[in-house]
């Protein structure tokens, strides 16, 4: 039994949970905002990793700066999508909002295809050392610094929600719309500010897979990865949803070292969040923090 490897795996396994929870949160503020599950979510990521390569490599801008106008372009991003393709499908069955995210997904994949090509490109080098030691474990340094950023947006979305003017909005529209609507809230302005929040932080995640792994049409993948973390959580849970994304990656990463040492199958880290999803969903059906709905008829 390789202790060091198992160290290793979960101290990944921690990191990269942080960040499919920071994706995972933005599942769960578009659908406790509107009720809709946003399946174009990873092509967020897509489109976020595409911009900011786009910055850095064509206009030869510094990493902040090329950061910082990608979060800037992510957020006009999402709230034009939603203003001009999913306000006028309000009112209308939630079912038709959904099959429009898919259609969405689809296009904006065909799009960064057509733009960019086919194949990974790499991002420029960022850092100065490409590892550090953490405790004696080698870690990727765009792995520590997206931890770093990972807390920070948790800690930000913690404050927004508890203290600022519009997370006080944006949980009272969560709560019933009829009733935010007629307190005085703009429902519609809501559901645009979910939008555009959702789109910059997937941006974020988008850009630091991107500069592990080079930026290609894989990235949108990662959304259906995250969807068994925002299930495992709880739909509408944020805090489910932080700790799902961990546990999902703990279960990657923790069925990696089992696959490598003992079954030897070469996939195993694909299926098993899917698996403890099944598991969890079978004893709490709501989620660990999902609100339990119940409707009689």
């Amino acid at each position: 039994m390789d202790t060091s490897l198992l160290l290793q795996l979960t101290l990944n396994g921690l990191i990269v949970g942080m960040l499919y929870g920071v994706v995972a949160m933005s599942f769960v503020l578009i659908y406790k905002a509107s009720q809709v599950v946003n399946f174009a979510q990873g092509e967020f990521l897509l489109v976020g990793a595409w911009v900011c390569w786009w910055f850095l490599t064509e206009w030869q801008l510094p990493f902040y700066a090329g950061f910082a106008f990608t979060l800037v372009f992510m957020m006009l991003f999402g709230l034009v999508l939603q203003v001009v393709v999913l306000r006028p499908l309000i009112g209308e069955p939630v079912i038709s909002v959904i099959m429009a995210t898919i259609g969405l997904g689809i296009f904006f994949q065909a799009l960064m295809k057509w733009i960019f090509g086919v194949f990974a490109k790499p991002f420029p080098p960022i850092f100065a050392m490409e590892q550090v030691r953490v405790l004696g474990l080698e870690v990727q340094t765009v792995y520590l610094a997206s931890l770093g950023v990972s807390l920070l947006i948790m800690a930000g979305f913690g404050w927004f929600f508890k203290a600022s003017k519009h997370g006080l909005a944006m949980r009272a529209t969560a709560f019933d719309q009829q009733v935010a609507q007629s307190l005085g809230v703009s429902v519609p302005k809501v559901f645009a500010m979910s939008w555009a929040i959702s789109a910059v932080v997937s941006a974020v995640a988008g850009v630091v897979v991107g500069v592990v792994n080079g930026v290609s049409s894989a990235l949108s993948f990662y959304g259906i990865k995250v969807f068994p973390a925002v299930i495992l959580g709880g739909l509408d849970s944020i805090l489910g949803a932080v700790l799902g994304g961990v546990i999902v990656g703990l279960l990657e990463n923790w069925a990696h070292y089992i696959d490598s040492q003992w079954l030897n199958w070469g996939n195993m880290f694909q299926i098993a969040p899917f698996y403890g999803l099944v598991l969890i969903l079978l004893i709490k059906p709501y989620g660990l923090f999902g609100t339990k709905n119940i409707e009689r008829v």
